[in-house]
């Protein structure tokens, strides 16, 4: 009796917490290749490693060489890292190559991560944002301009290749230990900045329950765009209370004064766009996911605000 073959996966953004955690649960079951635009990771003997420019021509080599079944895009640069050209070139540039040689190779299975960024922060927003709304960022910010096009362009591969089998995640703020986002920051740290007046509803993913996600989406191949998302929301501002944070008020106007108050906290890294994230609420609807996927968050809030209550680090 032949040993049923396991799948051959590229990971991308192999030097984040998220893929990692991917990777730890799909180990004992594939074949794992990890990549990264801006760091070598090692991730254990049985997993080969690599710090690679996707627009580089030695990107092709990996997949002639290890002929992949499938591909966990997670390498999407966060826009508080390099610049603007540097970050278009690898989210979007980089998602292009990487979707050209998925479809040249015959690659049969794409899972791509986008955010709930996408959606812009606006006044009018729906109460609750489902697939079909408008990708409305790229005209509120240019920091979100490579986000929207990167999702954009797995869109057109999507029902341009279905052979692909591409499903985009949208998932909302992913939170918890290992993660190094703004939000996470944030939530971690003594004292955050609030925008008086405001509180807006926002919803947190624990880290373990995206990373379950993602290894759901791949094994199921079904084409589309899904939010991710528990049906529970919190208040901004009590959310860092539950994390014990010290609330500090900034003025909203002028533009100018919130960025002198976040220099001032030593928050250099802090994305201009997201100040419209804490003024309205973009609360999205994750049914269709978890309908589709059977998919179930373990990790309430209570959880994720009680290990940031616990694990306090200035900012």
């Amino acid at each position: 009796m032949t040993t049923p073959k396991r799948p051959h996966i590229l990971v991308t953004g192999a030097a984040g917490a998220l893929a990692q955690q991917v990777i730890d649960q799909l180990r004992d079951t594939c074949d794992l290749v990890a990549v990264d635009f801006r760091e070598q990771v090692y991730l254990g003997d049985d997993i080969p490693s690599y710090c690679i420019d996707f627009n580089k021509r030695v990107f092709e080599d990996l997949f002639r060489r290890y002929q992949f079944d499938g591909v966990i895009h997670l390498g999407r640069i966060q826009s508080s890292q390099l610049t603007r050209m540097r970050r278009y070139n690898a989210n979007v540039l980089g998602t292009q190559k990487l979707l050209d040689l998925s479809h040249k190779y015959g690659i049969k299975r794409v899972v791509v991560l986008s955010t709930y960024h996408v959606y812009g922060a606006v006044a009018y927003n729906p109460a609750l944002i489902d697939e079909s709304a408008p990708l409305k960022a790229a005209g509120l910010s240019a920091d979100l301009v490579d986000s929207v096009e990167l999702e954009n362009l797995a869109n057109i591969y999507l029902w341009r290749y279905p052979d692909l089998n591409i499903t985009i995640l949208r998932p909302c703020n992913i939170v918890g230990p290992g993660v190094r986002n703004t939000m996470s920051t944030l939530l971690a740290s003594e004292r955050a900045p609030v925008l008086a007046g405001f509180s807006p509803m926002m919803q947190f993913i624990h880290i373990d329950d995206m990373a379950d996600a993602i290894v759901l989406a791949y094994k199921k191949p079904v084409r589309g765009v899904f939010n991710v998302a528990p049906q529970d929301w919190v208040a901004y501002q009590h959310a860092l209370r539950l994390c014990g944070c010290k609330r500090i008020p900034i003025p909203s106007i002028p533009p100018v004064v919130p960025s002198l108050i976040l220099r001032t906290l030593n928050m250099r890294r802090f994305p201009s766009y997201l100040m419209a994230f804490f003024k309205y609420p973009v609360v999205i609807d994750g049914r269709a996911f978890a309908r589709e996927f059977d998919f179930k968050p373990r990790r309430p809030l209570q959880e994720i605000f009680r290990f940031y209550r616990n694990n306090k680090s200035p900012v």
